[in-house]
């Protein structure tokens, strides 16, 4: 198991959350049974940037981001070099620090499709 640091959001995880996640595991999925309800509006099929994280610490564990994140990514608000959509982001065995953003661009209930 690898320990996922989330750091404190106002309104997800107001104190913030060390959780465990077992290896190959999505960060997205590791929050949701962790009760840490991110938003995930295309239902983890990296299709909008509601599960958009920035990896604080432990961002080079992980693969590489494939060109249909990236390009995703480059709409996310508050987009950082260390952000990943955390659906497509799979824990690895190194410790992760992960802070979920203020803001979150819904391009599915906005109706930008």
């Amino acid at each position: 198991m690898t320990q996922i640091v989330v750091l404190p959001h106002v309104e997800l995880c107001p104190e913030g959350a060390v959780i465990e996640a077992e290896s190959g595991q999505t960060i997205c999925d590791a929050l949701l049974a962790n009760d840490i309800d991110i938003e995930h509006a295309c239902e983890k099929s990296c299709a909008c940037t509601t599960c958009h994280v920035i990896v604080r610490e432990g961002f080079g564990s992980l693969a590489e981001a494939d060109e249909t994140e990236e390009d995703l990514l480059d709409k996310a608000w508050g987009l950082e070099p260390n952000s990943r959509l955390s659906c497509q982001a799979r824990v690895q065995e190194q410790t992760l620090v992960v802070e979920i953003p203020k803001y979150t661009i819904n391009m599915v209930s906005e109706g930008s499709h």
